[in-house]
């Protein structure tokens, strides 16, 4: 390693450091520290409080599909991991179809709160995290087109019409089914 290379490198560690992320860690493993998928949670519930006492400024024109979030635990820990793996999938993409038409619906309106429109974006860029760290981790995105996944139970879906129930149940999913997900992924070392 040449001279110009340590210091640059000591910068980038110095510069990571105050994150409180492991620094030498994988990236791949980077969503298995707890601290990286609580901080996402946090920003969702801090959406959710934000918007809970919200009328006007917070209902949308149109209702939007987001992803049932309930867990039958008996029946989640019975599944395969490449089953928890696609149910989290499908999940995710309905959950990011739905902030993302919250976030046009959102733009769209006549009086756009600053505070809301953060935590909109916010909550766009969180989720295009989560889906990378959960490719890096090697989450079987894939599993849907498996043919064992057409004896699987469709995705249950239901509507909502205000900025408060949709980030209600993005909470919520990132709190359960996708925890509960990367939880049992890292555990087992699966990538």
């Amino acid at each position: 390693m040449g001279s110009r290379e340590c210091p640059a490198l000591l910068l980038l560690l110095f510069l990571l450091l105050p994150l409180g992320l492991p620094v030498l860690g994988s990236p791949s493993r980077l969503i298995c520290d707890n601290r990286v998928l609580e901080r996402y949670i946090l920003e969702a519930k801090e959406a959710e409080n934000a918007t809970m006492g919200c009328a006007e400024d917070c209902s949308l024109s149109e209702n939007i599909t987001v992803p049932d979030t309930k867990v039958n635990f008996y029946a989640w820990n019975r599944m395969e991991v490449s089953q928890q793996a696609m149910e989290v999938w499908q999940g995710l993409a309905v959950l990011s179809e739905a902030i993302l038409r919250g976030q046009a619906l959102f733009v769209n309106s006549s009086q756009p709160s600053g505070t809301l429109r953060l935590h909109v974006d916010k909550a766009v860029s969180g989720l295009r995290s989560l889906t990378s760290l959960l490719r890096a981790l090697g989450a079987p995105k894939e599993a849907i087109s498996i043919p064992d996944a057409a004896s699987a139970a469709p995705l249950q879906t239901f509507t909502v019409d205000t900025l408060w129930k949709l980030f209600r149940i993005y909470s919520n999913f990132l709190r359960g089914k996708l925890k509960l997900y990367t939880g049992e992924a890292c555990r087992r070392g699966d990538r």
